[in-house]
C-alpha cells in the first residue's frame, strides 16, 4: 500500500507514461490489492476453507501481476500494430483479467454483474432476439477484445483511467483529511453546535453532511460518517426514527451534488462532455445550494412539527486545540481547491496535488509538534494518522477503479451492439418528439435503472441513451447531462438498492421503505432541479451572474413546494389545505413557466406566504418542550422534562 500510494503521488506529479500506461499497469495491481484486502478481512470466499482461500488468492494475484507485466510490455503493440487483429495470447490474458473484474462486480455490485452478463450474451447471441433489438451477433473473440484489450472500450479504457488520474488525485485529499482526524473534528464541532437549540440538532445532520460532502462526493460515506452521530441525537430529541433516518439520508445524498469534490458521475460528466472538471464544479455550486437550502427548510419544518427538545449531552467532548486546527485545515483545503481552480486556473489534478502537498506537510508538522510535548511521543501514535491515510486512500481508489473498469465493460458492450441508438429511437418514438414526454421517459428510464444500479452506471446509461435525441431536439448538452446527473442521484431514493437509505434505516432501527418515502418528501428539490433546468437552462449553461435569475426562480419555487408539503398554515383543515394548494400551484407555475417577468411577480406571493409562517405560525407551533439530558454516550435520555411530542 505504501509503495502503491507513493507511485500514485509520483504519477500525479510527473504524469509519467500517460493515463493509458498507468491503467494497463495499475488496474491489475489494484485487483491484487482488492484480493489481499478481502483476504485480510475474511471476505474473500468466507464459505470456503482458509487454505482454499489462500490458494485462490495466490492464483488471482499471480495472474494479475503477469497481466500487468504483459500489458505494460505490449500496450503499444496492442494499440497500434495488433489493433483489430489481436493474437490468441492477447485475448486470453485480456479475457481472464476481464473475468476477474467481473468477479469483483459479483462480490460488490451484483446487479451490475448481472447486467454485464446479459449484455455480453446479447452481444454474442443477438440473432436470437426478435424485433428491433435483433442483430447478427458478434464473435466471442470480438466481445472479449472489446471488453479487455481494446483501449477504447475495455477494462483499461478512459473510465478506469479517469479513476486513477483525476478522481484519484482528489481521493488523496479526502484520505488525508480522514487520516489526520479533520472529519472527526468537524463532526465534533457540528455536535457542539447542535446542543445550542432544539432546531439545531436535526440541522446538524444537514450541515455536517454538506460539509463532509464538499470533499467526499459519496452519499454512503456521508451516511456512515455523519449518521452514526446525528441519527441517535435526533431520536433522543423527539423525532420519529424513520424521520431521523430520512433526514440523514436526504442530507447524505446531497454529498454527490456538493462541490468541489462531487460524486463520481460529475467526473464522468466532464469526461463525456470533453471539458475540464472545474467547468462542472462551477456549474454545480448553485444546484447544490438550492438542494441543501430546501432540505434545511424541510428539516426545520419537521423539527417544529415534532416539537424537538433541547438535548443536553453531558458526555459530548469539548473541542480541543487540535480540533480547531483540523477544522481550519478542512476549510483551507476546500477554499484552496476552489481558489486554485477558479482563480489561478490550475488543472484540477494539479490543484488537488498541490493542496495535498501543502496541507499534508502542515498537518504532519502539527502532528509531530503535538507528539514532542512531554511524555506524548509514541511511534504508534506517530504512525496512526499515516496508516489511516493509506488505508483510506487504497480502499477508496481500489473500489472506484474496479467499479469504473466494470462500467467500462458495460459501456463497451453497449457501443458494439448499438443498443443506445435503438433505445434513443424508442425514446423519441414513444414521446412523439415532445420535449415534455421525452423528459418524462428519460426520468422513468433512469428510475428503473436506479432500482438496481448505483448512481455512476445510471448516469452513464441515461446519458448514452438520452443525450443524442435530446441534443437533436435542440437541448443544450449541459442541460442534458445535468439532468442525467440529477436522475442518477435520485436513483438513490429507489428501492431496493439504496445504500444510503439502508445504512440510515439500520442505524435508526426503522423501516427501510418508510425511510425512503419520507426521504422523497424531503428531497423535493431534486424534482424541481430536474424540471427547472429545462425551463431555466441558464442555471447550468453559463456559471456566474447569468445563473442568478434562474437560481432565484427555482429556489423560490422549491421553497414554496417544500412549505406546501411540510408546513401547517391554519388550524382549520379546509383553510390549511386551501393555502397550501394555492402555494403549491403558484410555485409550480414559477418553476414551469417561461414568462420570467410574471414568475418574478408571483414569487412575492410565495415569499410572503413563507414569511407569514415564519412570523406567525411558527410561534404557535414551536412550543417549549423542555430538555433531554444524556449522561453517557450511546444511552437513551436520562431525564425528560416534557413528553416526547408527536410520534409516528
Amino acid at each position: 500500500a505504501v509503495a502503491f500510494s507513493v507511485y500514485m503521488v509520483y504519477y500525479y506529479w510527473t504524469s509519467a507514461g500517460g493515463p493509458m500506461v498507468l491503467a494497463v499497469t495499475m488496474v491489475p495491481l489494484i485487483f491484487v490489492l482488492f484480493t489481499m484486502q478481502a483476504l485480510r478481512q475474511d471476505e474473500f470466499y468466507p464459505k470456503l476453507p482458509v487454505v482454499v482461500n489462500y490458494v485462490i488468492a495466490v492464483a488471482y494475484c499471480a495472474f494479475a501481476l503477469y497481466c500487468a507485466y504483459y500489458m505494460k510490455v505490449n500496450y503499444r503493440a496492442l494499440g497500434e500494430e495488433r489493433a483489430g487483429a489481436f493474437d490468441p495470447q492477447d485475448i486470453v490474458v485480456g479475457g481472464l483479467m476481464a473475468l476477474l473484474i467481473l468477479e469483483y462486480a459479483r462480490k460488490r455490485h451484483l446487479p451490475l454483474f448481472i447486467l454485464n452478463l446479459i449484455l455480453i450474451f446479447y452481444a454474442v447471441y443477438g440473432y436470437l432476439v426478435p424485433g428491433m433489438f435483433y442483430h447478427a451477433g458478434l464473435t466471442w473473440h470480438r466481445v472479449i477484445a472489446a471488453s479487455s484489450v481494446e483501449m477504447a472500450t475495455g477494462i483499461f479504457a478512459r473510465l478506469p483511467q479517469l479513476a486513477l488520474t483525476l478522481i484519484g488525485s482528489f481521493l488523496l485529499i479526502l484520505s488525508l483529511l480522514r487520516g489526520f482526524g479533520c472529519v472527526d473534528s468537524l463532526l465534533r464541532a457540528t455536535k457542539r453546535v447542535a446542543l445550542r437549540s432544539p432546531h439545531a440538532i436535526p440541522q446538524s445532520a444537514v450541515i455536517g453532511s454538506m460539509a463532509i460532502g464538499t470533499v467526499s462526493g459519496s452519499g454512503a460515506a456521508n451516511s456512515i460518517t455523519v449518521g452514526s452521530a446525528t441519527i441517535p441525537a435526533m431520536i433522543n430529541a423527539g423525532l420519529p426514527p424513520a424521520t431521523a433516518a430520512a433526514i440523514e439520508n436526504a442530507s447524505s445524498m446531497g454529498g454527490q451534488l456538493m462541490p468541489p469534490v462531487m460524486g463520481i458521475a460529475a467526473f464522468l460528466m466532464a469526461e463525456f462532455l470533453g471539458v475540464d472538471y472545474f467547468d462542472v464544479v462551477a456549474r454545480g455550486w448553485v444546484p447544490a445550494l438550492i438542494y441543501y437550502t430546501s432540505v434545511s427548510a424541510s428539516v426545520y419544518l419537521l423539527a417544529t412539527f415534532y416539537h424537538t427538545h433541547m438535548v443536553i449531552d453531558k458526555s459530548a467532548p469539548k473541542l480541543q486545540w487540535r480540533d480547531t486546527i483540523n477544522i481550519a485545515f478542512f476549510v483551507a483545503t476546500v477554499g484552496g481547491l476552489v481558489g486554485l481552480m477558479a482563480v489561478l486556473y490550475l488543472a484540477p489534478q494539479f490543484a488537488a496535488l498541490d493542496m495535498f502537498v501543502v496541507i499534508g506537510i502542515a498537518m504532519l508538522v502539527v502532528h509531530i509538534a503535538s507528539l514532542l510535548r512531554p511524555r506524548q511521543w509514541s511511534l504508534a501514535e506517530f504512525i496512526k494518522p499515516l496508516k489511516g491515510f493509506l488505508d483510506s486512500y487504497v480502499d477508496m481508489l481500489t473500489d472506484i477503479t474496479l467499479l469504473l473498469a466494470t462500467l467500462s465493460i458495460m459501456a463497451g458492450t453497449l457501443v458494439i451492439t448499438g443498443v443506445p441508438t435503438k433505445l434513443g429511437f424508442l425514446l423519441v418514438e414513444a414521446a412523439g418528439v415532445n420535449i415534455v414526454a421525452m423528459v418524462g421517459m428519460g426520468f422513468l428510464f433512469g428510475v428503473i435503472l436506479g432500482t438496481g444500479l448505483p448512481p455512476a452506471p445510471v448516469y452513464i446509461l441515461v446519458a448514452i441513451v438520452i443525450a443524442p435525441p435530446f441534443m437533436q431536439a435542440g437541448i443544450n448538452p449541459w442541460v442534458v447531462h445535468f439532468f442525467a446527473f440529477f436522475v442518477a442521484v435520485f436513483g438513490e431514493l429507489t428501492p431496493p438498492t439504496s445504500i444510503t437509505a439502508a445504512i440510515t434505516s439500520k442505524i435508526a432501527n426503522t423501516s427501510f421503505y418508510v425511510t425512503l418515502w419520507r426521504s422523497v418528501q424531503i428531497c423535493v428539490s431534486l424534482f424541481t432541479l430536474m424540471a427547472g433546468i429545462f425551463i431555466h437552462p441558464e442555471l447550468v449553461i453559463d456559471p456566474g451572474v447569468d445563473q442568478l435569475g434562474a437560481a432565484y426562480l427555482i429556489m423560490v419555487a422549491t421553497l414554496g413546494l417544500t412549505f406546501s408539503v411540510q408546513a401547517t398554515y391554519a388550524d382549520s383543515r379546509l383553510m390549511d389545505f386551501g393555502i397550501r394548494a394555492a402555494l403549491a400551484a403558484v410555485s409550480l407555475y414559477i418553476l414551469l413557466s417561461f414568462n420570467d417577468t410574471l414568475s418574478t411577480i408571483l414569487s412575492v406571493f410565495v415569499l410572503a406566504t413563507i414569511g407569514y409562517w415564519l412570523v406567525v405560525r411558527r410561534k404557535i407551533e414551536d412550543v417549549d418542550t423542555g430538555e433531554v439530558v444524556i449522561d453517557q454516550p450511546g444511552l437513551a435520555p436520562a431525564t425528560a422534562s416534557a413528553p416526547l411530542g408527536k410520534m409516528s
